[in-house]
């Protein structure tokens, strides 16, 4: 019988074969569990499982321990805590999920391992992916664009909510508005937040707010809750119907957290109801303050307006009377009185004086007067016949009458002799 080379080989390493072995590279445990972690960290990198959870373990340390399986085999996972709390759920035994992690080996025990980063319940899975394929779509449709945003009213007189009456998130919405701005009125347009029905009621409840236009601003509002609790404002004929609607449109879905395609196309999202509700109106106190600081710096530039035309109309009635025809008639009457006086005055100074020459020539007159001359024994003679003055003799014939006017009456008599 033959012998086959890999026998001589082999027998040649067997004890007493007379060959001499190879050095040998001895591992220890820990090395060879080391080097095999590096090897499994390193050449799969991170990686998305599925699978179902079982011996879910959480201990005080806030790590959870779990394994994944499916129907042939079984993984061992670790979530460390400051990943963990990051989950949107908490894992249950039998749940099926999504783990996204990278594998590695935990050398103590050589278990081979996924340190586990995300973690997705499967089924939310396909709703996210659904979510995300839409949200894409429509912003390539230019749903989301900034541009079409529309301002909010600063101070709406009524204010649209669509939610459900009963929830939660009505009653923060009435609280905040009333406690912020009581003057504005609030309108309920009532539709479930949640279930297979809740879309195209939340669709219905949207186009009755715009068609009846009663409203400056609506509010889309509910409360928190997981993303399938959430899905009715992820459904495209909501959000058809919100870029449609010619009102504002503010959400407030969920928690801060929480996004759904109805944020992205409304005019404005707010994190919460609560916050939605503090959106649309004025803060009542600021606005009374303001209004306040106003009525100050009013009545200020009144006073100040009204000093200004005090100042002016004192001007005015001043310059009214010195223009005021009753002004102007105590003038010249008081002129007339000076006038008068002085005429008065110049009229007594004149008769004085012409009194004075009167007198002055009447004592001329009478030293010349034929009466002085008649009172010295002088006599004025006239022609009785035609009263003429006679001068010399030879106008008078013998035995003519002539009259003799004396200091002290008169005397007629007839010539009976004329001497020359």
């Amino acid at each position: 019988m033959k012998t086959r080379p890999a026998d001589r080989s082999t027998n040649s390493l067997l004890p007493g074969s007379g060959a001499t072995p190879p050095a040998r590279t001895v591992y220890s445990v820990s090395r060879l569990n080391r080097e095999v972690r590096t090897l499994l960290e390193s050449g799969l990198g991170t990686i998305w499982i599925q699978g179902e959870i079982s011996n879910l373990s959480r201990p005080s340390s806030g790590h959870w321990y779990f394994s994944l399986k499916d129907r042939d085999a079984q993984l061992r996972c670790a979530m460390f805590r400051q990943r963990n709390t990051l989950a949107r759920f908490a894992p249950k035994e039998g749940q099926l999920v999504l783990a996204y992690g990278r594998v590695s080996l935990y050398e103590p025990r050589g278990d081979y391992q996924l340190l586990v980063e995300l973690i997705e319940d499967a089924g939310l899975g396909a709703l996210q992916r659904a979510f995300e394929d839409l949200k894409a779509r429509l912003a390539a449709e230019g749903l989301f664009a900034l541009e079409r945003k529309r301002a909010l009213p600063s101070a709406p007189h009524r204010i649209g909510v669509i939610t459900s009456p009963t929830g939660a998130a009505i009653r923060d919405i009435l609280h905040v508005l009333a406690r912020r701005f009581p003057a504005a009125a609030v309108l309920i347009y009532p539709a479930p937040v949640q279930g297979a029905a809740a879309a195209a009621a939340l669709v219905a409840a949207l186009e009755l707010a715009a068609s009846r236009a009663e409203c400056q601003v609506l509010i889309l509002a509910r409360g928190g809750g997981s993303l399938e609790d959430l899905w009715a404002f992820n459904d495209e004929r909501l959000a058809r119907a919100i870029l449609r609607c010619p009102i504002p449109v503010v959400t407030g879905i969920g928690h801060e957290i929480d996004f759904t395609i109805a944020d992205f196309v409304a005019d404005m999202r707010a994190p919460t109801p609560s916050a939605a509700a503090q959106l649309v109106v004025p803060d009542a106190g600021v606005w009374l303050h303001r209004l306040a600081q106003l009525a100050a710096r009013f009545a200020a530039a009144a006073r100040r307006a009204l000093r200004s035309e005090q100042t002016r109309l004192d001007a005015l009635l001043r310059r009214l009377q010195q223009a005021h025809p009753g002004a102007r008639l105590l003038q010249h009457s008081q002129r007339l009185d000076e006038l008068e006086t002085r005429l008065r005055l110049a009229l007594r100074s004149r008769l004085a004086g012409s009194a004075a020459r009167l007198d002055s020539a009447a004592r001329a007159l009478q030293a010349v007067s034929p009466l002085a001359t008649l009172g010295r024994g002088f006599a004025v003679v006239t022609r009785s016949a035609d009263g003429a003055l006679i001068t010399a003799a030879e106008q008078l014939a013998v035995g003519e009458r002539f009259d003799a006017r004396l200091a002290q009456g008169s005397v007629r008599a007839a010539v009976l002799e004329r001497r020359s």
